[in-house]
């Protein structure tokens, strides 16, 4: 069976690329610079359900994303979750966060609505993450 991108994620996110295991994605809310990793195996919920090597590579990418977002965003603090209560499908968010942004100190899932991009800020954050996590030699950028 081949992976399938979960509609949620399909509807809410913008595909930026993909590393050796992950497809990278950007969640379309301009209240924080947000990117989601998504294992492109099908039919996980949960990391341990990954092969070992599958588990290994994940937290290496992850760990790549997370600081790579921490230098370019010049964060106070970067946030890691994989919830999956309304999203089986095992996926990563990695939200640079703020003493400044509307949610702060507080998790920011349900604190405030989320606000598309426009069009100028889309292009901008895109080529901005893509900048920086293609200083990982498996990050491939979408065309």
């Amino acid at each position: 069976m081949a992976f399938k991108l979960h509609p949620v994620l399909t509807k809410d996110c913008i595909q930026l690329g993909r590393f050796e295991l992950c497809m990278v994605l950007l969640m379309n809310d301009e209240h924080y610079p947000w990117v989601i990793l998504v294992p492109q195996v099908e039919n996980i919920r949960e990391a341990f359900e990954l092969s070992e090597a599958q588990q290994h590579l994940l937290m290496k990418e992850s760990n790549f994303v997370s600081k790579a977002m921490s230098e370019m965003f010049h964060a106070d603090k970067m946030n890691q979750a994989a919830l999956g209560n309304m999203v089986p499908q095992l996926h990563i968010h990695h939200v640079a966060r703020f003493k400044s942004d509307v949610a702060w100190p507080a998790p920011i899932w349900g604190k405030v609505t989320p606000k598309a991009y426009d069009e100028q800020g889309l292009e901008a954050m895109i080529a901005k993450l893509n900048q920086g996590l293609s200083n990982h030699p498996n990050y491939r950028p979408l065309d």
